[in-house]
């Protein structure tokens, strides 16, 4: 029987505590102690029953009770004060970030991603990347960039993970109650719940908006579990990474093509897209379908317009994490919108492809991000450069080094991930400033002010805190799988307050290596039995469904956690999420990450520790290869960055690695205490890391790298390109059609210098080559020499480059260029010239793929 009409059925707070709704309904309690330990305050328990979501909790706060907080004083003022801290908090429009002021009244950036981690209180995360987006959006806020949010609303969000008693993994979804969220339905005009349509091969879908705030940035999530949907598009929104291939599909052109219309729905013109991972892709296309049908513009100068104002940043360096989609999975729903963008099937399969002559070829979303931006990046430098290496099938005739993608190294929201302890020791030697401005070095210089005492006994507090949470959820697990009291009790019992922890969590695919430490399983024991100085780790995380070879080392490691060795010092826990992440980071001594170089993007959890004054032990991937100082000042390395063709090699090499850095550096650091019982050495590695690490690795710094890399300069580009009805987007897209014809018939001859065996260092070479251009303006063209040392064989090992400059113009054609190259070291030295495309709104001449090189001579 199903009812005849639905009510919303809320809590009456009086008068005094409405305020509360405010703070409830803004994520910015997410990164604000204060406003949770008020709601902590009106009832401990059920606040941690309701983890941390203020709006269930608010809905189910007795009414008994609300009568009594609105009849003490107290806390009405807290309430009050607090209410006031958010006004002013939106209010402050400040901002570091040099947009135009005639740009900040509203969004000027759209950030599409497909997860976002803001709280453990909105689920719609799986790991690293969405708390990257969740981190994005909070440093925005703090930083009044003109930025909004776009993704989609999971109701059954990422899965939860829980055990078998033989340790395997299992899933489950639990349902998500919008309605008891900190989110609400965006309404229209009519006062009904606004929603936009796509189309999925002929079929309409709907989906209607969400709104999240998220301090004074808005985050709007598409839903389709709606009535009006067919029961399998209902799904499209259901699950996270969840169903099969055609399921990945939907929710892609949802999010890019849905998102798009959602902004047109809402009002929202920013000029600026951010895609972050290939998963948004079809944003690109949806923008260009626009401008073709709204603004009468032609393929070529739409997607000029479009990838001239828009940023791409891929994540992850695994093949694998690229989606990627067969042509014949293609077909339904993308060959009439080939057709309203003017393009062959065949054509528009060619944007996704890195070759586009291969009609083989799977349809590629990292690629088609890569093709419709001018602004590409990794996540850190190393990442780049894979990054580069990784993708130069795309501009084939470019040395890696070449390829059009940059980095910019994530960082983590410094306020969201540091503990209540050590926030209240910042505040006191660092400034209330370091909030606002974690990314200033003169701020967090000031850790070495801190008292090694004062520093050590806070951190001593949170790992005690952490033993307790562990023994807590530990004792959970236990009971959920029906144990017997003995091994309760043993639970009771897990680690030691005192003992050297080491931390391990994030997802357990096979290349982050979490079985590293059970390569020599014998040595491993040995290391944690020795009783007088004794050490533990704890383990979280999650494989996905169908992961089975990450299951399997979940299993080993939970099986290990359970033999009499070792099971008072290893720990597996259940479900890692942002909440168990917060206790991890804050409370463990080192934290430890094992990837197999180059496979780590980023790995921001060794950051959001590191900030906690917690040391990190690990390879040199990701950001760590770029914040590890080869003194070992500031932490560790597991090995010297080397790569490996064989990585059963590569493991054994580097778990010996691994071991001998704990029996020699980080043991005996750890347990040699000086006067106090405190020890100086290990101390003055935390106060070096906070000191030199935490102005760089954070997400104010990051956002603002962001925004001066590529926001204002994609912005500069969108204004530029659109004045006079698109009259530069027009010449542009023009221009660069003159460039694909006459390109093939560029000739380059007679490159000559002096006949010099040897050279000085720092003497210059004069060079001089004669190009024939086939009717393209010299101003269109960059003749550059390419020099630099050579290796034994005969490549380039790094190389420089030097603009050329026009001499003189023949009758036939021909024109003569002139410049000149130095040798900055001793050594093989070696030349060559190249020609680039030239225009004043291109600002990366390699995004065209077009090049020229000087040919050998005989």
């Amino acid at each position: 029987m199903q009812p005849l009409r639905v009510y919303s059925v809320v809590p009456k707070l009086p008068a005094k505590l409405k305020p509360l709704w405010d703070l409830a309904y803004n994520f910015w309690f997410a990164w604000n102690d204060d406003i949770r330990d008020l709601f902590a305050q009106a009832d401990q328990a059920l606040w941690r029953e309701c983890q941390g979501n203020p709006v269930g909790f608010l809905n189910r706060l007795p009414q008994k009770t609300l009568t009594e907080l609105a009849a003490d004083d107290f806390f009405v003022e807290r309430v009050n004060a607090l209410r006031a801290s958010l006004t002013s908090y939106l209010s402050r429009k400040t901002a570091t970030i040099p947009f135009p002021a005639a740009e900040t009244k509203e969004p000027v950036v759209a950030y599409f991603s497909l997860e976002y981690g803001i709280s453990v209180s909105l689920p719609i995360y799986s790991g690293g990347l969405g708390i990257l987006a969740g981190d994005h959006l909070k440093s925005a806020s703090d930083l009044s960039l003109p930025l909004v949010g776009f993704g989609l609303c999971y109701q059954q969000g990422y899965f939860r993970q829980y055990l078998t008693p033989d340790g395997w993994q299992q899933e489950r979804y639990p349902i998500s109650d919008f309605e008891q969220r900190p989110m609400s339905p965006v309404m229209d005009a009519g006062g009904k719940r606004l929603t936009v349509a796509i189309e999925l091969a002929d079929q309409k879908v709907l989906a209607q908006i969400w709104r999240v705030l998220v301090g004074r940035v808005t985050l709007y999530l598409l839903d389709t579990n709606i009535p009006e949907n067919q029961p399998h598009f209902r799904q499209i929104t259901a699950r996270l990474y969840g169903g099969g291939l055609e399921m990945r599909l939907w929710q892609e052109i949802l999010l890019g093509i849905g998102g798009i219309r959602a902004l047109a729905a809402l009002g929202l013109r920013p000029k600026v897209i951010h895609m972050n991972e290939g998963h948004s892709a079809f944003v690109g296309l949806e923008r260009i379908r626009n401008f073709m049908e709204v603004n009468k513009l032609s393929f070529e100068a739409a997607l000029e317009l479009v990838a001239s104002s828009s940023v791409f940043t891929t994540h992850t360096p695994v093949p694998a994490g690229n989606d990627r989609f067969p042509p014949e999975l293609m077909a339904p729903y993308f060959e009439e919108y080939a057709r309203k963008l003017g393009l062959a099937f065949k054509v528009f399969l060619a944007l996704g492809r890195e070759d586009p002559r291969n009609e083989s070829e799977p349809f590629c979303m990292t690629v088609l991000a890569l093709r419709l931006s001018r602004f590409n990046n990794g996540v850190s430098k190393l990442h780049g450069a894979v990054s580069r290496s990784m993708w130069r099938r795309v501009w084939p005739q470019y040395p890696a080094e070449d390829v059009p993608i940059g980095a910019i190294t994530n960082g983590v929201h410094v306020p969201t991930w540091v503990s209540h302890d050590v926030a209240a020791l910042y505040d006191r030697y660092l400034g209330g400033n370091w909030r606002e401005d974690p990314d200033c070095p003169r701020v967090f210089g000031q850790a070495e002010a801190i008292p090694d005492a004062e520093l050590w006994r806070t951190h001593e507090r949170l790992r005690e805190r952490l033993v307790d949470f562990v023994r807590a959820r530990l004792h959970e697990q236990l009971v959920a799988r029906g144990a017997k009291r003995r091994e309760l009790q043993i639970a009771e019992e897990v680690l030691d307050p005192q003992a050297l922890t080491f931390g391990f969590a994030r997802r357990f695919a096979t290349y982050k290596r979490a079985n590293m430490l059970l390569q020599d399983q014998e040595r491993m024991v040995k290391i944690l039995r020795d009783a007088p100085r004794p050490i533990q780790f704890i383990f979280a995380g999650k494989a996905h469904p169908q992961d089975n070879e990450g299951k399997k080392i979940i299993q080993q490691l939970v099986q290990l956690c359970s033999t009499l060795e070792c099971r008072h010092n290893l720990v597996f826990l259940e479900d890692y999420d942002m909440d168990v992440a917060s206790y991890l980071v804050q409370g463990c001594d080192v934290w430890l990450n094992t990837p197999r170089r180059p496979l780590e993007a980023c790995g921001t959890s060794g950051m959001k520790a590191m900030a906690n004054g917690v040391l990190n032990l690990s390879t040199l991937d990701g950001w760590w290869a770029e914040a590890w100082r080869p003194d070992n000042s500031i932490g560790w390395a597991i090995g010297q960055g080397e790569e490996y063709d064989d990585p059963a090699y590569q493991d054994f090499v580097e778990s010996q690695t691994l071991y001998n850095v704990l029996e020699n550096e980080v043991i005996p650091t750890f347990y040699d205490r000086g006067h106090g019982n405190l020890p100086r050495a290990w101390i003055k590695k935390m106060k070096a890391a906070l000191a030199t690490l935490s102005p760089v690795f954070n997400s104010h710094r990051m956002v603002e790298d962001y925004a001066r890399i590529a926001y204002v300069p994609a912005l500069e580009n969108y204004n530029r390109l659109v004045v006079n009805d698109y009259a530069a987007a027009k010449d542009l897209a023009s221009w660069r059609m003159d460039m694909m014809t006459k390109w093939s018939s560029i000739v380059i001859r007679g490159v000559a210098s002096a006949d010099m065996q040897q050279i000085h260092v720092g003497e210059p070479v004069e060079i001089t080559t004669e190009i024939y251009l086939n009717g393209i303006r010299p101003e269109d063209v960059q003749v550059e020499i390419y020099s630099g040392p050579v290796d034994y064989e005969g490549n380039f090992a790094q190389r420089e480059t030097s603009v050329m400059q026009l001499a003189k113009t023949g009758q036939d054609g021909w024109s003569v260029y002139k410049g000149s190259a130095k040798a900055a070291e001793a050594g093989r030295f070696g030349f060559t010239v190249r020609i680039l495309p030239h225009h004043p709104l291109l600002l990366d001449p390699h995004s065209l793929g077009l090049i020229r090189w000087a040919e050998m001579q005989p």
